[in-house]
């Protein structure tokens, strides 16, 4: 046997080692994913809840710590490069599902409109000046060997993220994609988030001392670009290309369903390299096409369920694997951990909820957008492990912000169920709910 053949041989079963394990791995994700989100649904949980606590118990932090072996075998026999992009790639596809599902002529209304920027600065200011203050005074106690501004900035930003797909996925649930409150709460966290991932790029800048204002401010032109190219001109393209097709409630034509992937891929690419993260690209087109009820009907027969069942709990988990929340090993550490979801929830909560009264909303309304915007969820674990990777926080506050994104997610629907009535919004059936 030459070298040449020996070579492909080991190529060959490199490969089909890498694809066993991501096999392996999609089995143990799917199934435990369905448990976690039917114990969720019996719980009147949203399933995203249970499909993130399952992605957190199935990493390091106790999957890795009761059957270490076994762990490693599943999760670390190979490179986590497959996990990685296929989890990216459901959370484009859910960000294009959760932009189709709006109904932005809502924001038509003028007093909607002030409402969206209101509780989106807000929802930004509040919890980013309370993070910031948390971050800076507990660095040195809590993150000594960083950066004390760096640090708070980290926490600030951490503070500040609403977890977009999340509450995408939550509103759908509870059938209020199309009210007024679902949209103005999706519109003011599509803001929030924006400026959110551009906060997370400067503060990346200034944590590594490269920050330049030029280049800033080109991002924010090119942003801007990308949002014209889009609405004037793709999605008369887009609007074009449905007219032509074969399209009913049930079904796409293959051609049309090819070229609205493609779409959305290069829409991803394009936010990708602008900076501001491939979901939003995803998003952007979901918004483009909203208004087409055809469209809307049949990717959700034909593709919706599948990105919800596969897509969706491989990025759950694929999160929760580079998660480890260890323990928090003394009630000093315990008394911060509270102090921080404690400020992180007043931060965000208070400050849309007193934004919502501004605009004109009820008190039964400002409390459904206040907990709206309150949920985070994995989302913020991005920015976390930014600033874990940079060294800017530590494993202990690492921790605690896991924390309060579950918390911040787990007591949404809750809220929900609790405060919809008193607003004139019918909760959903139990069928509904657990579909």
């Amino acid at each position: 046997m030459n070298s040449a053949t020996a070579l492909a041989q080991t190529a060959v079963h490199k490969t089909e080692a890498l694809l066993f394990f991501t096999l392996l791995q999609l089995v143990v994700i799917v199934i435990f994913s369905r448990i976690g989100s039917e114990i969720a649904a019996r719980l009147s949980q949203s399933r995203a809840v249970g499909e993130i606590i399952i992605g957190i118990l199935l990493g390091p932090s106790l999957f890795g710590l009761l059957a270490p072996d076994v762990f490693h075998y599943v999760f670390r026999s190979s490179s986590p490069e497959p996990m990685a992009i296929l989890s990216q790639l459901g959370l484009i596809l859910l960000m294009f599902q959760i932009g189709l599902a709006f109904d932005f002529s809502h924001l038509t209304a003028a007093h909607n409109r002030r409402a969206v920027v209101r509780i989106a600065a807000a929802g930004l200011i509040f919890p980013f000046g309370l993070g910031l203050a948390f971050g800076y005074y507990s660095a040195p106690i809590l993150s000594p060997h960083a950066d004390p501004l760096a640090s708070a900035l980290f926490t600030a930003t951490a503070f500040s993220i609403t977890a977009l797909p999340i509450l995408g996925r939550i509103l759908m649930e509870f059938d209020m994609t199309r009210t007024t409150l679902g949209v103005i709460a999706i519109s003011a966290a599509a803001i929030n988030d924006v400026i959110g991932w551009l906060l997370l790029a400067v503060i990346t800048a200034l944590a590594v001392s490269n920050f330049s204002a030029e280049d800033f401010m080109a991002k924010l032109a090119w942003l801007a670009l990308y949002i014209v190219v889009c609405w004037w001109l793709v999605r008369p393209l887009l609007h074009r290309a449905i007219r032509h097709s074969v399209v009913s409630e049930h079904r796409f034509s293959a051609n049309l369903l090819g070229l609205l992937l493609a779409a959305i891929f290069l829409s991803a690419m394009a936010t990708y390299k602008i900076g501001i993260f491939a979901i939003f690209g995803g998003f952007m087109l979901g918004v483009l096409l909203h208004d087409q009820h055809e469209v809307v009907s049949a990717w959700k027969k034909k593709v919706g369920g599948f990105v919800s069942v596969f897509f969706l709990p491989i990025f759950f988990t694929y999160t929760g694997l580079r998660t480890d929340i260890g323990s928090l090993n003394s009630a000093e550490l315990w008394g911060w951990c509270v102090l921080l979801i404690a400020l992180a929830t007043l931060g965000k909560f208070g400050g849309c909820y007193w934004a919502a009264r501004w605009s004109g909303l009820n008190h039964q309304e400002s409390k459904i957008i206040g907990i709206l915007m309150n949920t985070r969820a994995l989302m913020e674990l991005i920015i976390i492990n930014v600033g874990f990777d940079l060294g800017v926080i530590s494993q202990n506050v690492f921790t605690m912000l896991v924390l309060m994104a579950i918390v911040s997610t787990v007591i949404t629907t809750p809220g929900l169920r609790r405060w919809l009535p008193g607003a004139g919004i019918a909760l959903p059936t139990n069928r509904h709910m657990t579909e």
